[in-house]
C-alpha cells in the first residue's frame, strides 16, 4: 500500500527542551516511508470549559480540525504525578467535546512514555490507555513503549544516539504502521441505518487489538 498516512503527533511535556519532545522529532526521521508525522501544539489550548461548548475558542476549533484530519496519533508523554501532564489531559477533553462530536473517534493511537526514571513513565502510559479505551481509540498493544533512562539517550544536538533505542523505534512504527493504521477507516457504526451492540462495538474494537498484535 503506497497511502501516505497523516499521523498527528501529542507532546504531553511543555518544556521546549523536553526529553519527549527530542523523541518525538527522533521520531520523525524514523517513521516508515509510508507514514507522515507532524507534531500539533497543546501549549495554547484554552483550560476546557463546558460554557463555552455552544461557541468554541479558534484554538479549540483549529486543534480538532487538525485531528479529525490525521489518519492517526501518537502520543509521546512524561509521567506527572503517576499520571499524565494536565496539558495532555486538558487537550483530549477539549478533542472529545461537545459530546458525539470527539475529534478523536476510532483514530488508531500508539504511546510512547519517555523519562530518565527506569519505568519509563509507566503510570502516565497505563493512565492514558485508559482515555483512549473510552474514546474509542484502538491503541497499539505490542510492543509497549517505556523509554526509561532518557536523559541520556541524546546528543548534544537533540538527535536519538542509542542504537538500541533507534531500532525498536524503527521496529515498532513499521509494525503499527501494517497493524492498527492498515486496518482503520471501518465505517463508524454509529452512520450505520442500525445501531451497533455493545458487543459488536466490543467485538470490532478487539478485531483491530488483536490485528495490531499479529500483523508484521
Amino acid at each position: 500500500m503506497n497511502t501516505l498516512r497523516d499521523v498527528v503527533v501529542i507532546v504531553g511535556s511543555l518544556r521546549k527542551e523536553s526529553l519527549n519532545r527530542k523523541m518525538a522529532k527522533a521520531l520523525r526521521t524514523m517513521t516508515p516511508a509510508s507514514m507522515k508525522l507532524e507534531i500539533v501544539e497543546i501549549g495554547d489550548l484554552p483550560l476546557f470549559n463546558a460554557d463555552l461548548e455552544a461557541n468554541p475558542p479558534p484554538a479549540a476549533v483549529a486543534f480538532k480540525a487538525r485531528v479529525k484530519k490525521a489518519d492517526a496519533v501518537l502520543f509521546v508523554t512524561p509521567e506527572y504525578n503517576r499520571s499524565v501532564p494536565g496539558a495532555l489531559k486538558n487537550a483530549i477533553d477539549v478533542g472529545s467535546r461537545p459530546k458525539g462530536q470527539s475529534a478523536w473517534e476510532g483514530k488508531p493511537c500508539a504511546i510512547v512514555s519517555v523519562a530518565p526514571g527506569a519505568i519509563g513513565a509507566f503510570g502516565a502510559n497505563h493512565h492514558l490507555r485508559q482515555s483512549m479505551v473510552f474514546l474509542n481509540m484502538p491503541a497499539m498493544q505490542q510492543p509497549e513503549a517505556y523509554i526509561g533512562g532518557a536523559d541520556k539517550l541524546f546528543d548534544a544536538q537533540g538527535s536519538l544516539a542509542n542504537d538500541s533505542t533507534r531500532a525498536f523505534s524503527r521496529s515498532s512504527w513499521t509494525r503499527w504502521q501494517r497493524g492498527s493504521i492498515a486496518t482503520q477507516r471501518r465505517p463508524d457504526a454509529r452512520k450505520c441505518s442500525e445501531p451497533a451492540s455493545r458487543s459488536g462495538r466490543l467485538a470490532a474494537r478487539a478485531v483491530v487489538a488483536i490485528s495490531a498484535r499479529t500483523c508484521g
